[in-house]
């Protein structure tokens, strides 16, 4: 446990810092998504989505190798290994000329990135459990979240000076700063006990004893689709707001400003949790993203588009209601899974991603003219995420 007020701090911003890389490396290239599809020969704006959610699917592979590894050689070297495979596929991106490299080098940046990504997860379970735990995240995402709001405005800068390969060499010198950091003032946490050789077996026995908790792999499921539907709007808002309602030039600051609503929620989670308990956090949140999602379908299916308005005002909510949700939901996930932290980071992550990548592939092929498609899959996801809320109660009961 850590115990200095001063360490704390920097220990929360440095596990931020792993985060924000992957942050960094999404939302610096919205801004320049047309611009690269053009340079790429990409055929619609469609296929421009794929640049952003196919790092995901990186994200979501990488961990089921370098969490068992990190639960054997520790976390440390780990992160260092990402970092360098981060490295190789960003210059791949660089030198890219048609769009199968181009997401060929973002699947390996997410699978570089999702060492850093999971072993800071694995790192703060190593030290903090429980509703302490779920503030520690809280605190952490609250600063990991300022990358999302200022990196639109990076990329757009580089992108008005340079040209968008150089976003790439941003995010370089950006991870090459944190991965120094890291090595200078981060200790292993991985303790002898916890240890664990490693062997092919524990993928099995891993995935078998995350099935059979049944809070571990019900929150996994929520968190699958709530990040589903959070990646429909990442992938497609640069194709909301420049082609549908012509915002191009305020796109960065609109991003800013809903990035925010996500960070003020993850702010007043960090102080509320300890006080009314994680479960209950979660269920009026996802209550609040139902309904908002609901009213909004009802609203205005097949009519126009809302006035920007009222869509600025949706998002603010949900994102407001998902500051409640990644930083518990991943928490509750992971409370039974102290002895495999490493590889348990690991299975539920990739189970996550796995329902979210195609999740949002789906519906962000809809949403080219119209934004109902958006309101329509958060009312779909919520409502799932509720009825799983409920199975999570009676299984967990039954258990006793």
């Amino acid at each position: 446990m850590i115990q200095k007020q001063g360490s704390s701090f920097e220990f929360i911003t440095l596990m931020a810092s792993l985060m924000a890389v992957v942050a960094l490396a999404i939302d610096a290239l919205l801004p320049a998504l047309d611009i690269i599809g053009l340079s790429i020969n990409t055929a619609s704006l469609v296929e421009n989505q794929l640049i952003i959610t196919m790092i995901f699917l990186g994200l979501g592979i990488g961990p089921l190798v370098f969490g068992p590894i990190s639960d054997s050689l520790g976390r440390k070297p780990v992160v260092y290994f990402g970092f360098f495979i981060f490295l190789i596929a960003s210059f791949i991106c660089v030198y890219s000329e048609d769009l199968t490299w181009m997401l060929i080098g973002r699947v390996f940046q997410g699978i570089g990135l999702s060492a850093p990504r999971t072993i800071s997860i694995a790192i703060i379970r190593d030290q903090y459990q429980g509703d302490r735990m779920a503030r520690i995240m809280s605190f952490v995402t609250v600063v990991f979240l300022l990358v999302p709001i200022v990196a639109p405005a990076a990329g757009k800068i580089v992108l008005d000076h340079a040209h968008w390969q150089g976003i790439f060499y941003m995010q370089l010198v950006c991870s090459g700063l944190v991965a120094i950091w890291f090595w200078r003032r981060q200790k292993e946490t991985l303790s002898a006990k916890n240890q664990r050789p490693l062997a092919l077996k524990d993928y099995k026995n891993g995935l078998l004893e995350v099935i059979s908790q049944p809070a571990t792999m019900g929150y996994t499921l929520i968190t699958g689709l709530i990040f589903g539907a959070f990646m429909v709007y990442l992938s497609g808002s640069q194709q909301i707001f420049h082609e549908q309602y012509g915002l191009k030039e305020e796109f960065p600051m609109i991003f800013a400003l809903l990035s925010i609503a996500i960070g003020v929620a993850i702010f007043i989670n960090g102080h509320m949790v300890l006080r009314f308990g994680m479960k209950r956090i979660v269920a009026i949140a996802l209550y609040g993203f139902f309904g908002i999602s609901l009213i909004s379908f009802c609203l205005y299916y097949q009519n126009p588009n809302p006035t920007i308005q009222w869509l600025l005002f949706f998002f603010s909510a949900q994102f407001f209601a998902i500051g409640f949700l990644f930083g518990n939901l991943r928490a509750l996930a992971m409370q039974p899974m102290g002895h495999i932290a490493g590889m348990a980071a690991a299975i539920t992550g990739f189970i996550s991603t796995l329902m979210a990548l195609p999740l949002s592939t789906y519906i962000g092929q809809f949403i080219s003219t119209f934004v109902w498609p958006i309101f329509l899959g958060f009312t779909v996801c919520g409502a799932l995420s509720i009825l799983l809320m409920h199975w999570i109660r009676r299984a967990t009961k039954i258990r006793g």
